[in-house]
């Protein structure tokens, strides 16, 4: 229970979430959390005003324009960032491949790019292509599958004078292992290359700071984070500069929007700017902060929110270590309130289907982190992910610890 200085974050957000009164218990957060009520207002309200292509002489155009300031403003202060430095994209995946692409003109035979057995795919498949077509050669870095860590030694292992970017993820969306990027960081500008980080998993969890990462470049999902499907990324205002992406001749080569092909979807922008929101107001004293500074009040949220987690989170391990036949991968010492179920007999994907026939949503699989699930011994069948998300509640996790003894108690 939250102590009484502490916010009672779900009791906070709960009312805020439509699809909660359906009584579902949703473990399915990390991949796209459910959405609340002022985000899709924000959605419908941005859809239903005067609306056209950014501009000044009409209210339809100014419209457009204060929706995409604010939408950059408010990533900004979640990211620890100026919002001059914040691109706008259809999906990480999306923002990833097209940065691949531009920084990968640079590249040549000889030259080396890193990527991590951990991370997801979208921050793996486009070095590797990127790569391929610049005959650059790839070096891996493995975790340990004891311990699901992922040590910055291993990447200084690896790393030499010809690498050219380092691409790793602050935290991994199959077992929530948050490796430590400063210190990866200072290993890849050591040698002068760049350090691309995936935050999609992280910036849901952990208070953000792009700078004090060491992060040349960090891509995010606001759908992670309440917000609705779309993608960002931020950058050193130097590199951005310096980087020259596909774009139309008669698009602004101005930065950020030079990596922002076609028009914006200014609708998903304001929901965006809507989540950010939301989630400043789940800190402690949010309600009487109106003078604090947005960054101020996100990070007082957000560390509510990871409160409130990890101590679910640990209640679900303890629950889940009394079941016999049930393993626990995530074992990271920093991790996010993500955990990889296996089990000892019977199959993940029965145990997901027997979940949800009880309202409980917890999926099965490799999630994308393929190469991660085929390291822990478990191919591409994957695992039980169970994923907090800030509206979860004891509730909830006495519900999954029923199903899941119930599930166990049958075999």
């Amino acid at each position: 229970m939250p102590s009484s200085q502490a916010p009672d974050v779900a009791a906070r957000l709960r009312p805020k979430v439509p699809a909660l009164a359906g009584g579902t218990a949703f473990f399915d957060g990390p991949g796209g959390t459910q959405t609340p009520a002022p985000v899709a207002d924000a959605i419908r309200n941005a859809l239903t005003a005067p609306l056209s292509n950014r501009g000044s002489l009409t209210t339809a155009a100014r419209n457009a324009g204060d929706i995409v300031d604010g939408c950059r403003s408010a990533l900004g202060d979640l990211l620890g960032v100026d919002l001059d430095t914040v691109a706008f994209g259809r999906s990480m995946t999306a923002l990833t491949f097209d940065l691949a692409r531009a920084l990968s003109r640079s590249w040549g035979p000889g030259d080396e790019v890193v990527v991590t057995r951990l991370d997801h795919d979208a921050n793996v498949r486009p070095w590797l292509t990127a790569a391929e077509r610049a005959g650059a050669t790839v070096r891996w870095v493995d975790f340990d599958p004891e311990t699901a860590e992922l040590d910055a030694a291993e990447v200084a292992a690896v790393v030499g004078k010809r690498t050219r970017l380092v691409a790793v993820t602050a935290a991994s969306n199959l077992l929530g292992t948050m490796p430590d990027i400063p210190a990866i960081a200072e290993i890849a500008h050591d040698v002068g290359a760049l350090l691309y980080v995936d935050g999609v998993h992280y910036a849901p969890h952990a208070v953000v700071d792009v700078p004090a990462m060491g992060a040349d470049l960090f891509a995010c999902s606001p759908y992670k984070f309440l917000g609705p499907h779309c993608g960002a990324v931020t950058g050193r205002p130097e590199l951005l500069a310096a980087l020259e992406p596909d774009k139309l001749d008669a698009s602004p080569a101005s930065v950020p929007e030079r990596f922002e092909l076609g028009t914006l979807p200014y609708e998903l922008m304001a929901g965006v700017t809507a989540a950010v929101d939301v989630i400043a107001g789940l800190g402690a004293g949010s309600d009487s902060a109106a003078s604090a500074s947005r960054r101020s009040r996100l990070v007082a949220g957000i560390e509510a929110v990871e409160r409130h987690e990890t101590e679910l989170r640990t209640h679900i391990e303890e629950g889940l270590r009394a079941i016999d036949g049930v393993v626990l991968h995530a074992r990271a010492e920093r991790r996010t309130p993500t955990l990889l179920v296996s089990l000892a007999q019977g199959s993940v994907a029965e145990l997901s289907t027997f979940l949800a026939e009880r309202d409980v949503n917890a999926p099965a699989g490799h999630f994308y982190a393929f190469r991660a699930a085929e390291r822990l011994g478990l191919g591409r069948t994957g695992g039980l992910r169970v994923g907090l998300a800030p509206y979860n509640d004891e509730q909830d996790v006495e519900r999954l610890l029923d199903g899941v003894r119930a599930f166990c108690g049958t075999r």
